[in-house]
C-alpha cells in the first residue's frame, strides 16, 4: 500500500492497514514522532502491594521521549547517507541521497499497553537541500536493502501518472452518478480498459525489448475479447 504524508500521517490509518494483513511504505510529515533507534516507551510499572487496579499502560518522562523525525534525521551520523539511483529519468538517472533506519512509532503510545513494532524510517536528503525533504513510513521487511525501500517509495509517482492518465484518457473522473454501486462499476470499468491498454503497450514499449515482454490477458477478459469479436463477425463488421 503506497500513501503520500496526508494519509500516512494518520496513525489510525496506517495501523488499520496492518490489521488487514497489508504491508505499507507511506509518506509522513516531518513532525510525526518517532521512537530513535534501539528505544522504545518505558515499561508499565510493576503492581504494588496497595489497592487498585495494577498499572497497565507504558510511560515516558523528560528525559526518555520520541523525537520528529526530522530531529532524527539531522542527528543521524554522516555515514548513514548513501547515494541511490532508482530509475531512469527522461535525460539521466534519478539519483538522490537516503538513510533509512529502524523505528517505533510514536503517537500517544502512553495511551497503550503494548509498544507497537519496529518499522522503516526512510528518508531522503538531497545534497543540494539544507534539510531533509520527504520521510516514509514503511512495515516491509527488516531485512530489505536500502535500494529495495527507494524503488517501492518512489513507484508512487507511477501510481499517480496511472491515476492521471485513467482520468484524462479513460475518463475515469467522468462519473455523474450518485450511488457508489453505479460508481464501482464505472471505475472497474476504466480500470480494465486500462489494465488491456497496459498490456498492449508492453508489446511496443521500448523497455519491453522489442516485444519480448507480453502481459497475459486474464481468461475472463479473453473470453469476452473473443466473444465481441465473434459477434463482429457475425454482423458482417469488420
Amino acid at each position: 500500500m503506497l500513501a503520500d504524508s496526508a494519509y500516512g500521517s494518520d496513525t489510525q490509518f496506517r495501523e488499520g492497514i496492518t490489521e488487514l494483513g497489508l504491508l505499507y511504505m507511506m509518506g509522513v510529515k516531518s513532525s510525526v514522532s518517532v521512537w530513535e533507534p534501539g528505544q522504545g516507551p518505558l515499561p508499565k510499572l510493576a503492581a504494588g502491594k496497595g489497592p487498585g487496579r495494577p498499572p497497565k499502560l507504558l510511560r515516558r518522562h523528560e528525559h526518555h521521549a520520541p523525537v520528529s523525525v526530522k530531529d532524527l534525521a539531522l542527528a543521524l551520523p554522516a555515514q548513514t547517507w548513501k547515494n541511490v539511483s532508482w530509475r531512469e529519468g527522461t535525460r539521466h538517472k534519478l539519483r538522490s541521497r537516503f538513510a533509512a533506519v529502524r523505528v517505533r512509532a510514536a503517537h500517544r503510545d502512553y495511551k497503550r499497553s503494548e509498544p507497537r513494532p519496529e518499522e522503516w524510517l526512510l528518508i531522503e536528503w538531497p545534497r543540494e537541500e539544507k534539510e531533509p525533504t520527504k520521510y516514509w513510513l514503511s512495515t516491509l521487511p527488516a531485512r530489505r536493502k536500502l535500494r529495495d525501500l527507494v524503488r517501492v517509495a518512489k513507484h508512487r509517482w507511477i501510481v499517480e501518472r496511472d491515476y492521471e492518465e485513467l482520468k484524462q484518457e479513460l475518463g475515469l473522473d467522468h462519473f455523474e452518478g450518485r450511488g457508489w454501486r453505479g460508481f464501482h462499476h464505472h471505475a472497474t470499468l476504466c480500470i480494465a480498459a486500462y489494465g488491456f491498454l497496459v498490456a498492449e503497450r508492453s508489446r511496443f514499449f521500448p523497455s519491453a525489448r522489442a516485444g519480448r515482454l507480453v502481459l497475459p490477458l486474464p481468461k475472463m477478459l479473453q473470453d469476452s475479447v473473443c466473444h465481441s469479436a465473434l459477434r463482429s463477425n457475425s454482423s458482417g463488421d469488420r
